[in-house]
């Protein structure tokens, strides 16, 4: 939890891979490539939901597959890292051009967790000069809220702050909600921060456009098999202290960190490629992430007849 945010992850595990590919001795090529693949998955086992954290990786290792001495696989990783990064910031910046468009001047906007490119949006239409109000929440039991108000506040923007269980008394006032992601399914549910679900529902119910902003490498290829995301339940402590429960005995606490919103609650998701409805979220793995069912087939040597 010292980096959050599926976007910095992705980036500071790219960051590290560049490291790692500079620093690891090895004089020849299949012994660097295991000690890559064993970084790797040392940084894979850190944050299990946040699917922009292996995209990153699998694109970056990616660029040893041809390589034919150490030094080749070196620097192909390193320049694809460091592609990466630029991407990356990229992206974010040409998600909140294109989300921007989605705010009208008056509008008022509620946002969930502290997403890095939803607030792009939120900020750039500001820089445009549109007028509007936010409603920020708090984000319970991490108060990443806090982050968004000191972004939102810092820019001059009118913000509310409001605990998570007052979404629905403020629904009928918001015209927008922007989120961000941890990762986009292949039928285009949203795997976002614990209570965007909730948040969703209650925009549905409220007739509010409900935006989702997610660069293209957070969407799930694996979920193409049908394969489900993990869901992190992090430290019971986060929530109640370790001496208040234990003075309750049987009671169990729960601390899912995230949620899964479903492709119909979704109006709209927002990539760096375009805006575009949760349905199209198979062409951003196809024609963005390079994955395609045949290519997952023959990366993990899955058999077809074992498709049902």
């Amino acid at each position: 939890m010292e980096i959050r945010g599926a976007g910095r992850i992705a980036r500071a595990a790219v960051e590290a891979l560049v490291s790692q590919a500079d620093s690891l001795a090895a004089r020849d090529l299949p012994t660097y490539r295991k000690g890559m693949e064993e970084t790797a998955a040392a940084l894979l086992a850190t944050r299990p939901t946040a699917v922009s954290l292996p995209n990153a990786i699998h694109l970056v290792l990616q660029a040893m597959e041809d390589a034919a001495t150490v030094a080749e696989a070196r620097e192909a990783v390193k320049e694809r890292g460091e592609a990466f990064l630029r991407s990356s910031a990229e992206a974010v910046h040409r998600i909140g051009e294109i989300g921007a468009h989605h705010i009208r001047d008056g509008d008022t906007v509620l946002t969930h967790c502290n997403s890095e490119a939803a607030l792009a949006c939120i900020l750039e239409a500001h820089r445009l000069g549109r007028e509007m109000e936010v409603f920020a929440t708090e984000v319970r039991p991490g108060n990443q809220g806090l982050l968004t108000l000191r972004t939102l506040s810092g820019a001059g923007i009118s913000t509310h702050y409001i605990v998570d269980s007052a979404v629905r008394h403020f629904m009928n006032r918001v015209d927008r909600v922007f989120v961000g992601a941890d990762a986009v399914t292949v039928n285009g549910a949203v795997v976002n921060k614990i209570g965007t679900s909730q948040v969703a529902l209650a925009a549905h119910e409220a007739r509010a456009t409900f935006i989702v902003a997610a660069e293209t490498y957070k969407f799930a290829p694996r979920t193409i098999l049908g394969e489900l995301i993990e869901i992190e339940e992090r430290d019971p402590g986060e929530v109640l202290s370790p001496a208040e429960a234990s003075s309750l005995p049987n009671v169990r606490v729960h601390n899912p960190v995230f949620d899964v919103t479903p492709a119909a609650y979704v109006d709209l998701i927002v990539t760096e490629k375009g805006a575009i409805p949760p349905a199209l979220a198979y062409l951003i793995i196809r024609d963005y992430l390079g994955w395609s069912l045949e290519e997952f087939h023959k990366t993990f040597q899955i058999d077809h007849r074992d498709q049902v």
